[in-house]
């Protein structure tokens, strides 16, 4: 996200978020168990569970009718990405998160390009580079430094298998990070072709 999130500041992005996906919550949930004890992280439960795809600019600073108007340039683009499964694998230690990739990454990058073209659209500069996208869902996130080995060994202690997630639309989102994890209230639900 471009934008650094301040407390009380609300900002519009898409995201591809997880709810009824009971597969990739008992994949969180393991992890969660596993990573339970060590220090310095702050577990996302299932309803914050999401992939951050590509961020509009704080509330405040954006017109609504843009908002609307990017809205409905997704849903024409988005009709032409069809839907589409995704896997989560084991995670990755980051200095932010313990992030999860997943794979194929090449519609999440389809769906990410549509929701740009949409931006762009309407807006006369697309926020954020597009160079740079990893695909990926946060577990949890980090409080500060720490050691990494007890982490580490957290997830190495631990064989979970891996989750299918099935992506059939992209979340317009109204996002705050007051409670140190990223909450949200839906805007808009656009659905994939």
């Amino acid at each position: 996200m471009a934008a650094r999130m301040e407390w009380g500041r609300r900002f519009y992005t898409w995201h591809l978020t997880f709810g009824g996906q009971e597969d990739v919550h008992r994949f969180a949930g393991q992890y969660r168990a596993a990573l339970d004890g060590v220090g310095g992280l702050d577990p996302i439960p299932d309803q914050w569970l999401h992939l951050t795809m590509q961020g509009i600019d704080f509330v405040d600073e954006v017109e609504q009718a843009d908002v609307d108007a990017i809205v409905e340039a997704a849903r024409s683009r988005l009709a032409a990405v069809p839907a589409f499964d995704v896997t989560l694998f084991a995670p990755v230690i980051d200095p932010e998160a313990v992030l999860v990739p997943v794979k194929p990454d090449g519609p999440v990058c389809a769906v990410r390009d549509a929701i740009r073209a949409a931006i762009g659209d309407v807006l006369p500069d697309v926020p954020e580079d597009a160079a740079g996208f990893r695909p990926h869902v946060s577990v949890a996130y980090s409080r500060g430094d720490g050691p990494v080995a007890p982490l580490a060994g957290a997830l190495e202690a631990v064989d979970v298998a891996p989750a299918v997630a099935r992506i059939e639309s992209a979340e317009l989102i109204v996002l705050h990070r007051d409670n140190r994890m990223y909450e949200w209230q839906p805007y808009a639900r656009v659905p994939l072709g």
